[in-house]
């Protein structure tokens, strides 16, 4: 389990690397709890900034491991369903990390691999990169990662892609909304190393409230979202980051955070 997914800190960036390259990646009951302990733990780490998410060897990640789905057959109803909480829980947890993550997608990124590439803010995938929500095709339904998917990507294509259980390449997961760039393989450590710089330019605090903003408004009453954001940029004006940065703006320098 602890080889399984590793966890390195570059200054304010850590990496998260799916670290089962001969298989794939792909996730078992352990990759899924040693992720939801890195995320928790990153969570919390005030002096983080961002997050890379991505798959040693040929692949993001190709799915469910296939031993670990072997042996939910021996699972009860109840069995099954505290499984899927906790697989639940690990997407959640990336999905509401305090600060942005960047998904590198290369190779395959299947069934709970799209699911990955669905809860992170920023997704860089190499031109020649495979998706698909695959589950149908083992006659299971890609039902734990519809909330984030269909959030990412709309309920028009979720009923186009989830009901067939087809692969789809990186062109078309940039037009549906889960990818958000597209490289050559070569040239994706180059993108994702520029959304790394791009971010260190912004306050470190005001990156966590806009993806905050991002994750929430959509869910608000109009009259509600009012109020809640104009409370939001009222404390950022306020603050001490906010106030840093006008400053440096007007006196034409960089931010202290720079």
């Amino acid at each position: 389990m602890a080889e399984s997914v590793t966890l390195t800190r570059e200054d304010a960036v850590a990496r998260v690397t799916l670290n089962r390259p001969r298989l794939r990646n792909a996730l078992d009951r352990g990759a899924i709890a040693l992720l939801t302990q890195i995320f928790e733990y990153l969570s919390h780490d005030e002096a983080l900034r961002l997050v890379v998410l991505s798959g040693a060897g040929s692949a993001f990640c190709g799915g469910a491991d296939i031993n670990y789905m072997r042996g939910s057959l021996d699972w009860s109803a109840e069995e099954n369903f505290e499984d899927a909480q906790r697989l639940s829980g690990m997407f959640r947890g990336i999905d509401r990390c305090a600060v942005p993550v960047v998904g590198q997608i290369h190779g395959a990124a299947l069934g709970a691999g799209s699911g990955l590439a669905a809860v992170c803010d920023i997704v860089v995938a190499a031109e020649d990169a495979m998706f698909g929500f695959t589950e149908v095709k083992l006659g299971i339904v890609p039902a734990v990662i519809s909330p984030f998917v269909i959030a990412k990507i709309g309920e028009t294509n979720a009923r186009a892609l989830f009901t067939t259980g087809e692969r789809f390449d990186a062109y078309r997961a940039a037009r549906i909304g889960l990818v958000h760039e597209l490289v050559a393989p070569d040239a994706l450590n180059g993108a994702v190393q520029k959304k790394i710089d791009e971010a260190m330019t912004a306050g470190p605090q005001a990156a966590r409230v806009a993806k905050e903003i991002a994750r929430t408004v959509g869910s608000l009453p109009a009259g509600e979202a009012t109020v809640w954001t104009a409370r939001k940029i009222a404390e950022r004006r306020a603050s001490e980051e906010g106030q840093e940065g006008l400053r440096a703006f007007l006196e034409k320098r960089k931010p202290s955070w720079q």
